[in-house]
């Protein structure tokens, strides 16, 4: 079940922001440390705070609205399945948001320098296949599933 109202879109939105930008975290910190322990999950819940204001204004005021826009233009939702509409629907929001995202933490992290282009596309090229795994197989079915529940 897909949020119906704005304020079902609202907490789906808190929620599923929360995950991802909360695992996303851990990744790229285990990442840069070389370790995936308890430390990188405490360093991962103080760090996220600034990603996740980012990353849930941009998903819930703009790419939502602009990748299910794109998904109509694609396919005939009558045609389809819903679980495909919603699968598209995500893949779309996670191709618009992995390089935007990356590209902010680029330059919060690590400034507007000479390297600045290729710190990003790494960071961008490390998360992508994360975020969309994370997106379609994990998270994404986490959340709805709890959703559904709730609503």
């Amino acid at each position: 079940m897909m949020p119906k109202t704005k304020f079902q879109s609202f907490i789906f939105t808190i929620f599923m922001v929360f995950l991802m930008v909360l695992c996303m975290t851990i990744y790229t910190l285990s990442i840069q440390l070389g370790t995936l322990n308890s430390q990188v999950f405490y360093m991962a819940i103080k760090e996220m705070w600034l990603e996740y204001v980012v990353v849930f204004l941009l998903i819930f005021f703009v790419m939502t609205d602009r990748s299910i826009k794109t998904a109509r233009k694609m396919i005939d939702f009558k045609t389809i399945s819903p679980i495909f509409m919603t699968l598209l629907i995500q893949c779309l929001t996670v191709c618009q948001i992995v390089p935007v995202i990356t590209l902010f933490a680029t330059m919060i992290h690590h400034g507007i320098g000479a390297d600045c282009f290729f710190i990003w596309l790494k960071l961008m090229v490390e998360c992508f296949p994360m975020a969309l795994c994370l997106q379609l197989f994990f998270v994404g079915p986490f959340v709805r599933t709890v959703f559904r529940k709730i609503f």
